[in-house]
């Protein structure tokens, strides 16, 4: 019994340098929507849009969406997803589940080993179980968002992005290069119609991106409802809801269009789609909540495919946003 308390000071002393390891690991995600693609477009969810002079390269796929691929359809991004659920697995978990067995069972984590050699499992320990922790807490808020009812084909509910500013460009690429029209297909057999972009509506995209990164470093729920569908701000919140639990908070500011243009533009019924490819730049950074002290710096420059939403009568919402290249 006299080992007891040590046991019980090795493991506080385990859990205090696994949360701040979690604290520190960086948050590849931290500005909204720099996890992955989430959010919808109508038919065209799980269709990569057009490449542009802005994106040449291929586009990340939709990973997170409430719209549902028809049947059989093949969609990279649920496969990406289920891929990284398997993460942990074999042999890492053995490992963890044997580090942790150890500690509890009074081994401890050096599993026997003395001197610096068992420092350093310790420390090597410590740093998986800080990535399992964060693993499963992604997990299960993934495996929360599968369990919601699909919405199929709803993109006007889809969710808000952040719009561009300086630069956008609204004679590029009129009619998404002849691809958003004419298909008559997508998901379901949705018929769709082209659509022209007009100069007030690469401004309104513009002034979203400013407007929705400066409302996520706020944490300003009620614009980001203004400017983005319901799908987005539901992912926004999740978010903001994450950095609140690791004790971060996300600042985002001078945020600058660099270079835009329009990848298609297309009628779904009385809904209009646009999908524009904007790489922007900005000063991405986190800081403790508590103390104020800066943690790390995000990505200062960004390359993203945003589709907005347009019900008859009222204004363009962001309701996806995509990783470009």
């Amino acid at each position: 019994m006299a080992s007891s308390p040590a046991r019980r000071r090795r493991v506080v002393t385990l859990l205090a340098l696994a949360a701040s390891l979690a604290l520190a690991a960086p948050a590849v995600d931290a500005r909204p929507g720099g996890g992955g693609g989430m959010g919808s477009r109508g038919s065209k969810t799980y269709s990569a849009p057009p490449s542009t002079a802005t994106s040449p390269g291929a586009t990340g796929p939709i990973q997170r969406s409430q719209t549902s691929p028809s049947p059989g359809f093949n969609n990279p991004g649920m496969a990406a997803q289920n891929q990284g659920r398997r993460f942990g697995g074999g042999f890492l978990g053995g490992m963890l589940g044997a580090g942790l067995i150890g500690a509890l069972l009074g081994a401890g984590l050096s599993g026997g080993l003395g001197g610096i050699g068992s420092f350093i499992g310790l420390i090597f320990q410590i740093g998986l179980i800080a990535l399992l922790v964060m693993f499963v807490v992604r997990f299960f808020r993934r495996r929360r968002e599968g369990d919601q009812p699909a919405m199929a084909g709803n993109a006007p509910h889809a969710r808000s992005g952040l719009p561009p500013q300086n630069g956008m460009n609204p004679g590029a690429n009129p009619m998404g290069g002849g691809l958003a029209g004419g298909l008559g297909g997508g998901l379901g057999g949705v018929r769709t119609q082209p659509v022209q972009v007009q100069p007030e509506d690469f401004q309104a995209f513009e002034r979203s991106l400013n407007e929705i990164q400066g409302a996520f470093g706020r944490e300003d729920v009620a614009a980001l409802r203004r400017l983005a569908t319901p799908e987005m701000v539901g992912y926004f919140e999740e978010e903001l809801r994450a950095n609140a639990a690791r004790g971060v908070v996300n600042r985002i500011s001078d945020v600058k269009l660099l270079q835009g243009d329009l990848s298609e533009a297309w009628r779904e019924g009385p809904v209009e789609f646009a999908t524009v490819a904007m790489r922007f730049s900005l000063r991405d950074e986190v800081f403790e909540r508590s103390t104020n002290r800066h943690v790390e710096n995000g990505p200062q420059e960004a390359k993203e495919f945003w589709t907005f939403v347009r019900e008859p009568g009222g204004s363009w919402q962001l309701s996806a946003i995509q990783q470009g290249r």
